[in-house]
C-alpha cells in the first residue's frame, strides 16, 4: 500500500509512558515505511506555562507525595461522557498554540497516546478545522472516562475486556482493536538471557531482580532496595533509576555501605536498553504503570507489584494478578521474603513467566502502525480544510 503523507503522533509528558508509547509507534512506522513523514509532538509543550506546570509537575508531585488524592481524583472523574464541555473549555483555553500548530501541520492521520490532545483533535474535527482521521492509543490496561472522545475513527487497547468496556460506553465495536500498548520495537526481538547477562556484566548463576523507578525516577525504590538487600538468596539487584540522578547517587552510596550480605546492588541511570535488562532478569519489582507493565509482559518477565498508584496502576495490577503474571506486596518489610519465596519455587516462577508471555504484546507498535495504515487506505480520510 502507498505510504501516508504525514502522520502526527500526539503525546503529553505527564509521566513517561505516553511519550514512550508515541516514540515506539514512531519507530515502528518508520521501519515499516508507513508514512513519508512521522512527527511526535508533546502537546504540553504547546500549552500555557501554568497549565503545563499543573498538568506535568503537579501529577508527579501527587504520585510522590499524595497518591491517595490522585486515586480519589481518578475515581471522581471516572464518569463517562460527563463534564465534557467544562473540561474541553479549560483545555481549549490553554491549548490555543496546539490548535494553531495542528492547523499548520495539516496531518493526514493523527494518533494520540494521551487524552488531552485527543480531546483537542476531536473538537477541531467537530468544528471542521481538521478532517484527518484520528486514532487513540490507550496507554493503560483499563480505559478511564478521561480517554473518551468523539470523532475518533480507531481505538487501540490492551485487553479484550477494555474493548468490551468501550463498546458498552457507546464506541462502535468495529472501531476498536486489541493490540496491546506500543512498546519499543526492540522488545519484539528475542534475546538470550545468558547473552544479556554477559553483556551487562551480570553473573550467570545468580538470580537477577530489577527494581524500576520509571522514566522520571519517581517511586518507592529508595525504600525497596534496602529491604531486598536483606534477602537470604544471592540476588543481583539492579536498581533502574530513570532520570532520578539523585536517587542513583543515593543507591550508589548505599551499595558502598551495605553490609557484606549475600545480595549485591547495582544502580543504573536512564537507559535505552530496558529490553536487554528485562531479558536478563528473573523478576521485576515495580509499580504497575502501563508502559512498564507492557514492557515486562513483552519480555515474559513476572512482576512483584509494590505501591501501585491508586487508580490506573491499581487497575493494571488487578489484571496482572488475575492472569497470574504478578504478585502484589502490600507490606514492604515482607518484600525480601516474598521475592525469596518466588525465586525458590521454580514451578511457580515458570508458571508466572508463561502467564506474562501470554499477556505480552511485543509487536504492539508494529500492529498499531499497520492498522493505522489500513485505516487511512480504507478511505476514511477527507481533505483537510485550507
Amino acid at each position: 500500500m502507498a505510504p501516508i503523507g504525514k502522520v502526527v503522533i500526539l503525546a503529553a509528558s505527564a509521566g513517561g509512558g505516553h511519550v514512550a508509547a508515541a516514540r515506539a509507534l514512531e519507530q515502528a512506522m518508520s521501519e515499516l515505511g508507513i508514512a513519508k513523514e512521522v512527527k511526535v509532538i508533546d502537546a504540553l509543550e504547546h500549552t500555557t506555562a501554568l497549565f503545563r506546570k499543573v498538568y506535568a509537575q503537579a501529577y508527579l508531585d501527587l504520585v510522590d507525595r499524595a497518591p491517595g488524592l490522585l486515586g480519589w481524583l481518578y475515581d471522581t472523574l471516572d464518569k463517562p461522557w460527563k463534564n465534557e464541555k467544562r473540561r474541553l473549555a479549560v483545555d481549549r483555553l490553554n491549548s490555543l498554540r496546539l490548535v494553531k500548530l495542528l492547523e499548520k501541520e495539516k496531518p493526514d492521520v493523527a494518533v494520540s497516546t494521551h487524552f488531552l490532545p485527543s480531546e483537542i483533535l476531536s473538537w477541531m474535527k467537530g468544528r471542521g478545522c481538521l478532517a484527518c482521521p484520528q486514532a487513540v492509543v490507550v496507554t493503560d490496561f483499563d480505559v478511564h472516562a478521561m480517554w473518551l472522545a468523539r470523532n475518533v475513527e480507531r481505538w487501540f487497547v490492551a485487553l479484550e475486556e477494555t474493548r468490551v468496556h468501550l463498546s458498552q460506553l457507546g464506541v462502535p465495536a468495529e472501531n476498536v482493536r486489541v493490540t496491546g500498548i506500543p512498546v519499543k520495537p526492540a522488545f519484539a526481538q528475542k534475546k538470550s538471557r545468558a547473552a544479556m547477562r554477559t553483556k551487562h556484566g551480570l553473573e550467570a548463576d545468580r538470580p537477577v531482580v530489577l527494581v524500576s523507578a520509571g522514566g522520571f525516577g519517581v517511586g518507592p525504590v529508595e525504600k525497596i532496595v534496602p529491604v531486598l538487600l536483606s534477602s537470604e538468596l544471592p540476588l543481583q539487584i539492579i536498581a533502574l533509576c530513570g532520570k532520578g540522578e539523585e536517587l542513583r547517587r543515593k543507591l550508589e552510596r548505599l551499595a558502598e555501605k551495605a553490609p557484606g550480605g549475600r545480595a549485591r546492588l547495582r544502580s543504573v541511570g536512564f537507559t535505552t536498553e530496558m529490553d536487554e535488562w528485562m531479558a536478563a532478569a528473573d523478576l521485576l519489582v515495580s509499580k504497575s504503570g502501563g508502559l512498564t507493565t507492557s514492557e515486562a509482559m513483552a519480555s515474559a518477565l513476572p512482576m512483584v507489584v509494590v505501591n501501585p498508584i491508586p487508580g490506573q496502576e491499581e487497575r493494571n495490577s488487578d489484571h496482572l494478578l488475575e492472569r497470574g503474571a504478578a504478585v502484589r506486596c502490600n507490606n514492604l518489610p515482607a518484600l525480601a521474603w516474598k521475592v525469596d519465596s518466588l525465586l525458590s519455587d521454580c514451578k511457580r516462577l515458570a508458571a508466572m513467566r508463561a502467564a506474562a508471555e501470554a499477556l505480552g504484546r511485543p509487536r504492539a507498535a508494529y500492529d498499531v502502525a499497520q492498522e493505522v495504515a489500513r485505516m487511512f487506505t480504507n478511505g476514511r480520510r477527507a481533505p483537510n480544510p485550507s
